[in-house]
């Protein structure tokens, strides 16, 4: 069971009484699962219904397994998911009614609750985690609105610990607190009094390493800091029409930065040109650069340029690209490129008939000078140390590696010698009883870069100097670079497509995972995180990791890197061209099972274990809780982590715990980190000044008898002036299951408007008995045009209904526009008078020109289903006012028949039909089990569909199946 704080047991009190709800703002790192599941514990029970909201897979296998260590096991949480009652309604029904604890997505519970499969007036109380991402569109809200219908009483207790999320627009925490229907909100930053009182008791061990950065990294960092620089300038003067002073160097660091961009030139990205659009993208690229320039090794970061340089420079098809990144061809660029590689080899002028080398001195000679070096005080590296390269048959004539290694490698592995040494030291005063264990664990920010640094303690040379302990692992990479070049060489002679550097793959992605729970591992395996734990390492056991090519984009140079790819493929040839033994078989040795087999598979003690794994969320309070360690390794900085291990430290009394923090001095590692820091303090700071000046809102409330305008719509002036009764019947919409992905159903409830889901065959919203509209999204249209499915859908409408409509909707706050107006000029270009002569085996450049594009396909669906009528719509508030506005004085649609309209079983089918006739239609081309009771209802016997015209046919089935049907029936007749 999780240990609670002081802190957290006051949070509790505070938010646990089942008459109030409320929600809760709590700083990263400090425990928000602990809180979340001691709440579940106290609700358990079969009289309540309490329903967890919002949660992934991973944390809802997380939770269930720590309410099972809590003791709520019988049945503990149970998860709803789209199998849970999908042959039988009965059996959710059921699982509803015996209460207890239940997960659910937010499209399930809104479709159970508009249904009635859920009881809603029994509804305990409803807990609802990522509070930040609710809006005024998002499924949360259109919960809470349905929840308070018919539950006045039943409590609500939203969860955030993302409060950099709620600051952005005009009063973002209001708007949450309106759309969830709450008046109360708590904040906990971490320098809350209570919080930090409760953390401040016992701290941990903390010994920070600032590591400098080698002087090739620190040029390569300051010119990339520079070419971001460049490119923020030239995207703010060429849209001076925008508000864009808070694109700065600091918010670059953070992948939310595209997004924000993004967003700022969403409502004009029609109108901008593609040096714009270029301009976004570059800044992605060169974001991700100052990340891997820390990250990778140096020849997979010199390999990931050499892509950036092919893509930016030629197209998929081999021509040369027209809109170039700018930052490509600056001074700053060419300074990243030239020491990236410097980093990796250098490259010499191979001198033609040279005289062999000298033979190597003799051992004692060797020695001898050894001696005498150190008698004079004179420190050298020695260029036959094992670890130093030799000349081997595969480097190419001319090259001279250098293999710069990252300097926290060294860092880490004088951290682990240390870590030894202290635990030699402290091991007389240990007993079986002190708490914790001495595995090491080492933390990095993502899996590349656990896989890396596993390798690197697998294959380090601890007798070799610092800076070249991991030779042997790079000139491992350096041999598959080489073959990676050479094929590219190859590739590019033959005219074939290239390929990336292969990345050396993880081993068994469960290993190492003795001594975590099944939540740990099954959650690395989904998201594919390993634990690697291995022996500490004393010599140099090779590593290798298995490779594998994939290809996931181009990869390539510019004239220079083709040259020295050629370079290297024809050396390759010379030398049988093979790949790199870096594989599989390598890692298979012959083990003797009698006096080796612990050696291989036995447990591993704990104070021989180093634990790799990568930051997660919460998942890591649970880790540290079954792990134990000492001591902690932080290869990277993480703020959320350093308060997990203030919480662990202070959860476990008696437990001394060292953190070693690492991190790269004057980098952006260090930038992110501090502007981290600062815009989650500046984050709280105004969400707690908003509250202070906040106000309420006023909470509508909705109860059955409250439709006010809508009832009123209802009347008919056309039939004596409305001197007919008011009719009682709500207004309502029948919307097909799969449509609540969107958000288009919560509005039309928020319009008065009653949503009746069902499954449809035809169409997604059934307005009217005649109004049948198929809803498209931009993206959904191109892809619906592309797979034929759209034509499909419109034949089913025209079919059936009366008045087909095919809705296309945007989104809101993007242009209103099909295509960039930059795209659209293409369209009316003239044509040159004198193309230019088609090479051979080039691609037409005409056959692009003349891809169909979505008007002309737009203008085809209509000139075949002339009686489709198309609405364009702006977004989705416009479309619930059109919809509203098409239910006018028109007759409410009835669910029953609406979900007999194209179904393959028709339950209303009954006797009297004749079962010879009905077989002989279902044979006829054009008439299928979805249409053959429509067509049955049309005419009254075969010969009656004998007798009709082919346009008479073709109202029935539709154009092309109706003449499918036609010229079968009359075949015969044509003939003579």
């Amino acid at each position: 069971m999780a240990f609670l704080l002081p802190f957290h047991k006051a949070i509790l009190e505070e938010i646990h009484d089942p008459s109030t709800s409320e929600l809760l703002l709590i700083a990263r790192g400090l425990g928000l699962r602990r809180i979340v599941c001691k709440l579940l514990q106290i609700y358990d029970s079969p009289n309540n219904l309490v329903l967890l909201v919002n949660a992934s897979q991973e944390e809802e296998s997380a939770i269930g397994e720590e309410l099972g260590t809590m003791g709520c096991r019988k049945p503990g949480l149970r998860i709803v998911g789209f199998e849970t009652g999908k042959k039988d309604r009965r059996v959710l029904q059921d699982l509803y009614k015996k209460g207890g604890l239940l997960s659910i997505t937010s499209q399930i519970f809104t479709v159970d609750m508009l249904s009635s499969d859920i009881p809603t007036h029994l509804i305990t109380g409803i807990l609802i985690l990522h509070a930040e991402k609710v809006t005024p569109t998002s499924a949360e809200a259109f919960i809470v609105r349905l929840f308070r219908e018919k539950n006045k009483n039943g409590f609500l207790k939203a969860f955030s610990d993302q409060p950099e999320h709620i600051t952005s627009g005009m009063s973002p925490l209001r708007t949450i607190m309106k759309e969830l229907q709450l008046r109360t909100v708590h904040i906990y930053p971490r320098f809350h009094t209570e919080v930090k009182e409760s953390l401040d008791r016992k701290q941990p061990d903390l010994v920070e390493l600032h590591q400098p950065m080698t002087e090739p990294m620190s040029e390569i960092h300051n010119a990339i800091v520079q070419c971001m620089t460049t490119t923020l300038s030239e995207l703010k003067r060429a849209n001076t029409a925008l508000d864009l002073d808070d694109l700065n160097i600091d918010n670059a660091y953070f992948r939310s930065f595209d997004m924000i961009v993004r967003r700022m030139l969403d409502p004009v990205w029609h109108k901008v040109g593609p040096r714009t659009k270029q301009l976004v993208r570059d800044l992605a690229t060169l974001r991700r650069l100052l990340s891997y320039l820390l990250t990778y090794d140096a020849l997979a970061f010199h390999a990931y340029l050499e892509t950036l340089i092919e893509s930016n420079t030629h197209t998929d098809a081999g021509t040369a690209r027209q809109n170039q990144s700018p930052w490509m061809l600056t001074d700053a660029a060419n300074t990243i490129f030239q020491y990236a590689k410097r980093r990796c080899y250098t490259m010499s002028a191979p001198t033609r008939n040279a005289p062999p080398p000298p033979p190597p001195p003799p051992i004692d000679d060797e020695e001898a000078w050894d001696a005498l070096d150190e008698i004079e005080g004179h420190v050298r590296v020695k260029h036959t140390h094992p670890s130093a390269p030799k000349r081997t048959n595969w480097l190419p004539e001319g090259m001279d590696p250098v293999l710069e290694e990252l300097p926290k490698w060294t860092l880490l592995a004088d951290v682990l010698q240390e870590i030894e040494e202290e635990m030699m030291r402290l091991e007389p005063r240990l007993t079986a009883l002190s708490p914790g264990t001495n595995t090491v664990l080492v933390m990095t920010s993502a899996l590349r870069t656990s896989t890396l640094v596993g390798e690197f303690l697998a294959s380090m040379d601890l007798d070799a100097p610092p800076g070249a302990r991991a030779r042997a692992m790079m000139e491992n990479k350096l041999r598959l670079y080489l073959w990676w070049k050479g094929k590219l060489g190859e590739r590019r002679q033959d005219g074939r497509a290239t390929f990336a550097m292969p990345v050396p793959q993880a081993r068994n992605q469960d290993e190492g995972d003795a001594g975590v729970s099944e939540a740990l591992r099954k959650k690395d395996r989904e998201r594919r995180e390993r634990a690697a734990s291995r022996r500490r390492v004393r010599g140099g056991a090779s590593a290798a990791a298995p490779a594998r090519a994939h290809a996931h984009g181009p990869a390539a140079g510019e004239d220079g890197v083709r040259d020295e790819a050629d370079i290297i493929a024809t050396f390759l040839s010379t030398q049988g061209g093979n790949a790199p033994q870096d594989t599989p078989d390598d890692d298979v040795t012959l083990i003797d099972f009698d006096t080796d087999f612990d050696a291989h598979y036995g447990l591993l003690a704990p104070q021989q274990t180093v634990l790799v794994r990568a930051y997660s969320d919460d998942t890591d309070d649970q880790m540290l809780a079954e792990i134990k360690p000492r001591f902690i390794v932080m290869f990277e900085p993480s703020l959320e982590f350093i308060r997990r291990i203030e919480v662990y430290r202070n959860s476990n009394p008696g437990l001394g715990v060292r953190v070693y923090f690492m991190m790269y001095r004057l980098s952006c590692e260090e930038g992110k980190y501090l502007t981290g820091l600062r815009r989650e303090k500046e984050s709280f700071e105004r969400l707690i000044k908003e509250r202070g000046s906040m106000l309420m809102p006023i909470l509508e409330d909705r109860g059955p008898g409250t439709t006010g305008d809508a009832l009123i719509k209802t009347i008919s002036t056309r039939i004596a002036g409305g001197r007919k009764e008011v009719s009682t019947e709500p207004s309502q919409v029948i919307v097909d299951m799969r449509e609540f992905r969107s958000s288009l159903p919560s509005l039309l409830h928020a319009s008065f408007l009653l949503v009746i889901p069902v499954t449809l065959t035809v169409g997604d919203y059934i307005l009217t008995p005649d109004i049948c509209v198929e809803r498209k999204s931009i993206p959904d249209l191109v892809s619906s045009f592309n797979s034929g499915r759209l034509y499909t859908q419109c034949e089913l409408m025209s079919v059936h209904y009366k008045q087909p409509i095919l809705l296309i909707e945007f989104e809101e706050y993007k242009s209103f526009s099909l295509e960039a107006v930059a795209d659209v000029k293409s369209y009316v270009k003239a044509p040159n008078k004198y193309p230019p002569k088609k090479k051979a085996g080039a691609i037409s450049e005409t056959s692009t020109v003349a891809t169909a594009s979505i008007q002309s396909k737009l203008v085809l669906l209509t000139l075949t289903f002339p009686r489709v009528r198309i609405i364009w719509s702006s977004s989705p508030y416009a479309t619930a006012e059109v919809f509203k506005d098409l239910k006018t004085s028109n007759p409410e649609p009835d669910p029953a028949k609406a979900i007999v309209v194209g179904a393959e079983e028709d339950p209303d089918a009954g006797a009297g039909v004749n079962a010879a006739a009905e077989e002989l239609l279902r044979s006829l081309p054009g008439i299928t089990a979805k249409n053959v009771k429509h067509v049955m209802s049309k005419v009254g016997s075969v010969r009656e569909l004998c007798a009709l015209s082919l346009p008479q046919v073709q109202d029935i089935l539709g154009v092309e199946p109706g003449k499918a049907c036609w010229e079968f029936l009359h075949r015969g007749e044509r003939k003579r």
